[in-house]
């Protein structure tokens, strides 16, 4: 039967052999291709020339080289060539059009072809695989990219880092790694809808790119974590503007479908190799961080240094230390006041808590507040501070108010509203003299219970202010629901109106005119300049607070204001916004020839410093300055005292992102190591065989003695 077959297959005329070879070509089962000795095509598939958007004619004759090139340049088109030439088989190749439309993409296989022993060309044929390759590519794409920002994921970007630093160690290279969060980007989620919060993460994504210019690798981890890495680059001078020119361009308002937002982002930096070698260790490095920056205020950056450990793991004991510090008595409350815009008197007091710690010393409320943070005695100094401030304010002049901020957790307690009754009725005050400041992401939770806690502190007759308006979340709703008797204006965008045009300030009068329209008053707050002040008044402001006026005061000092008519407060410019800077006060290492002496660092500044402990140290003598952590600093003696000198750094320091200095650059570990130091981030100080800075000088006789003070002091 297989024969009979056969012979009847063999009886097909040529003309049905075409017709079948054309409903095969036709229907897309097999596409064919021929070409002669020299490689030019001899034919091809009309469905072939479709899909290329090409005819026939304009395809016949031409090397088939010329027509297809290899995908992902892996080439292919070369080994093809080679098989041309050499007469081999091939199979399984995929190419994509060279000519004609783009995106098409073909696997060939050919076969030689030979006329006795002379070679006539090549037989083979062609598959279209357009879909099954994008298919791939798409899913090797969502291997390594982030499918929303189209940014690197998180495996391509540790893969990246790892593999950098390793190339890196053998060429002696350094690379920055930049951690970044942004800050209040799940109230955007939860206020605006997740559609809003993907998009803000594409304008993001496409800020991030634009704001460094150089050379790197930018990745989203997940969420609002975001990671750069930008290879030979240690210079914390340009570090740092590159982190606040993107902390600067993330916070500027963005425009979504949903409504306009404003949020912020924090900047952890770490420097390989000074801050790790491996991947794993400069990101933990990087990631400490951005935890020191976030704890600091948020909105600024922070380079990685060797106490950020221990500050982290101080800064859990805080937080756990809180309920005793309750329990003990080691809370205390400033007062900040709040100013009537037109007679300048105080109508308020904005209670902060601060903290008395045994070890720590005083911690101010910014600290504080970050400390309080998600912390599990949020409920217990939250009642406190409540408690505190009723008690207080009830032996103030009665037209004075007292202002406290509530934490979302306390709010959406279930024995809140009973605690506000109990702390009113203990202090015998009268319920309109407290204001709590409630903010919008009370919303957040449950709407029926926020509604019936606003509807019960109405009841009682306390007065509620409305916090952090304008910051990018705010909704009408909330004011039209919600028993509101002030709103306060967002402090950043009040300081966006200080620096930037008079837009920020329309949305201000804005505000003022639809709390107007409400019968609200309004409060400006982190007011620092006259200028701002007289804009800020111009809108119709009803109540101002900040430094121009005055930074929180103790409970004495403002008892003792308030004594008499009423404490009036003149605005000045001269007052500005502390500066939080750490103790200079310590002891560090400075290196003259090859040793090693060590004094008190007294002051520090960008250009200098004032050094105390050696005696007869004459002008023009010049140091290396050990600051700790491979930061030597090259610095002449310009005056002298006794045992103080006063040093002028021949490389001014730059900010550190947390309110100190550091150097630009640190002593290379591959520079130690070329010297027999271990391939490690440097220790504090004692450096040896370093002369001016330079490794490998000899010995030689110290010059220098200590102070008498300074020996009685170390004794």
């Amino acid at each position: 039967m297989l024969r009979s077959r056969r012979g009847a297959a063999s009886t097909l005329s040529d003309s049905d052999r075409l017709a079948m070879l054309d409903e095969l070509e036709n229907s897309g089962l097999g596409w064919f291709w021929a070409s002669d000795a020299d490689g030019n095509l001899s034919y091809l598939s009309a469905a072939i020339a479709e899909r290329l958007d090409m005819s026939l004619d304009e395809l016949i004759g031409q090397p088939l080289q010329t027509i297809f090139e290899p995908i992902d340049g892996d080439g292919r088109t070369k080994s093809l060539s080679l098989m041309f030439g050499a007469h081999k088989s091939f199979s399984g190749f995929a190419v994509r059009s060279a000519k004609g439309r783009d995106g098409f993409v073909l696997r060939l296989s050919g076969k030689p072809i030979f006329s006795g022993k002379k070679f006539a060309g090549f037989r083979g044929t062609g598959t279209d695989i357009t879909s099954e390759y994008h298919r791939e590519a798409e899913t090797q794409k969502l291997a390594k990219f982030d499918s929303l920002t189209g940014l690197s994921n998180r495996h391509r970007m540790a893969h990246q880092i790892e593999t950098t630093l390793t190339a890196f160690k053998a060429a002696k290279r350094n690379c920055a790694i930049l951690m970044l969060d942004l800050d209040k980007f799940k109230q955007v989620n939860d206020t605006l809808g997740h559609a809003a919060g993907d998009e803000l993460l594409k304008q993001v994504a496409s800020r991030l790119k634009r704001s460094i210019e150089r050379e790197c690798e930018i990745g989203r981890l997940g969420g609002d974590e975001f990671q750069v890495m930008i290879p030979d680059l240690d210079d914390r001078g340009e570090l740092g503007d590159i982190a606040m020119k993107i902390i600067t361009m993330l916070k500027q308002p963005y425009s979504l479908d949903e409504g306009r937002c404003v949020i912020g982002c924090s900047v952890g930096i770490a420097i390989a190799p000074h801050d790790g070698v491996t991947g794993d260790e400069i990101v933990r490095s990087a990631d400490l961080a951005l935890y020191a920056a976030k704890n600091g205020g948020r909105g600024q950056y922070r380079f990685y240094s060797g106490d950020l450990e221990n500050e982290a793991i101080f800064r859990r004991r805080l937080e756990a230390d809180l309920g005793t510090a309750v329990r003990e008595k080691q809370l205390f409350l400033k007062y900040e006041p709040i100013v009537d815009a037109k007679s300048q008197k105080v109508r308020a007091l904005e209670a902060h808590i601060c903290w008395n710690h045994e070890q720590r010393g005083e911690i101010d409320e910014e600290e504080f507040a970050s400390i309080l943070e998600g912390s599990s005695s949020v409920l217990e100094v939250g009642k406190w501070a409540i408690g505190e401030a009723c008690r207080h304010a009830a032996y103030w002049h009665e037209s004075v108010n007292v202002a406290v901020n509530v934490p979302v957790p306390l709010f959406n307690h279930s024995d809140f509203v009973e605690e506000v009754s109990r702390a009113l009725h203990e202090a015998d005050m009268a319920p309109n003299r407290l204001e709590l400041e409630v903010s919008e992401a009370v919303f957040f939770g449950d709407t029926n219970a926020v509604d019936r806690t606003l509807a019960q502190l109405f009841k009682i007759g306390v007065r509620l202010t409305l916090d952090e308006f304008g910051s990018g979340y705010s909704s009408l709703a909330y004011l039209r629901r919600a028993p509101f008797d002030m709103i306060k204006i967002d402090e950043r965008l009040i300081a966006e109106a200080d620096r930037h045009d008079s837009r920020e300030l329309g949305l201000i009068r804005a505000i003022v005119a639809l709390s107007g329209a409400l019968e609200m008053e309004t409060i400006a707050d982190g007011i620092e300049s006259n200028t701002l002040l007289a804009s800020l008044l111009d809108c119709g402001i009803d109540r101002v607070q900040g430094p121009i006026f005055s930074d929180p005061v103790s409970k004495e000092e403002a008892e003792s204001e308030l004594l008499g008519e009423g404490w009036v407060i003149e605005p000045s410019g001269d007052r500005t916004k502390r500066a939080r800077r750490r103790t200079v006060y310590r002891k560090i290492q400075v290196i003259h020839d090859d040793h090693s002496y060590e004094v008190t660092l007294r002051n520090l500044s960008k250009t200098g410093a004032l050094i105390q402990g050696l005696a007869d140290v004459p002008k023009g003598t010049q140091f290396v300055v050990d600051l700790g952590g491979g930061q030597l600093a090259v610095a002449t003696v310009i005056r002298a005292m006794s045992d103080t000198q006063g040093l002028e750094f021949e490389q001014h320091l730059v900010d550190d992102g947390s309110g100190g200095l550091c150097t630009r650059h640190r002593v290379s570990p591959y520079a130690l190591a070329s010297a027999g130091a271990p391939l490690a981030a440097l220790s504090p100080g004692n450096y040896k065989g370093m002369q001016g800075g330079l490794l490998g000088q000899q010995a030689s006789v110290p010059q220098f003695g200590y102070a008498a003070s300074a020996t009685n002091e170390a004794a």
